[in-house]
């Protein structure tokens, strides 16, 4: 029984970062350099609702998919490891939250839930946009607007985007917290870790 639990967090896991790949097909880019990626969404979610090895294990998935659909910027092996699979594997991080929150479902205190997928949505971004600053710095400052100092160009625009995320990211989980708080805590008692 154990092992088919397991399967089915790993099943749903897989269906979420292909959703999370559907949602970033949707264009919101404004320019080359900031986008609001609809995928954290579903991702922070599934994170929130497994935990921290389900998401990461999702956010990976969702990294890889980039492949075979042609959505990968590439410059060098080393600029694709760390923007398609750390960067997109660490915003599972978000699931170090998962526990905290479903306890706070558990105990109807949703106002503690709030505040607590805030926490979760902009931690799970800053993991993930902590990756996309450092390839930004070492591989793509040399194609910085207006000569801006790759360093601070990167903060700007990684930083930028990671917050427009994740506001987007928690504005649409805080509407599913109030709409159906359940959709937070698994159907049966499986997480993946912490």
């Amino acid at each position: 029984m154990q092992r088919t639990s397991e399967l089915r967090v790993w099943i749903e896991g897989t269906i979420v970062a292909a959703i999370a790949m559907v949602l970033s097909l949707i264009p919101t880019n404004i320019g080359s350099s900031f986008s609001i990626s609809l995928g954290m969404i579903p991702l922070t979610l599934y994170a929130l609702r497994r935990g921290t090895k389900a998401g990461f294990f999702s956010a990976f998935i969702w990294g890889l998919l980039h492949f075979p659909l042609a959505q990968v910027y590439y410059l060098m092996p080393a600029q694709v490891i760390i923007e398609y699979i750390l960067a997109f594997g660490f915003a599972g991080f978000a699931g170090v939250y998962s526990g905290k929150l479903q306890q706070a479902i558990g105990e109807k205190d949703y106002t503690k839930s709030g505040r607590i997928i805030l926490y979760a949505s902009f931690f799970g971004t800053l993991m993930r946009y902590f990756w996309h600053f450092i390839a930004g710095v070492l591989f793509w400052g040399s194609f910085a607007l207006w000569g801006m100092n790759p360093w601070l160009f990167s903060l700007v625009m990684n930083g930028l985007s990671g917050v427009a995320t994740a506001i987007a990211t928690s504005i649409i989980l805080l509407l599913l917290l109030k709409i159906n708080p359940h959709l937070f805590t698994p159907t049966n008692s499986t997480r993946m870790g912490q």
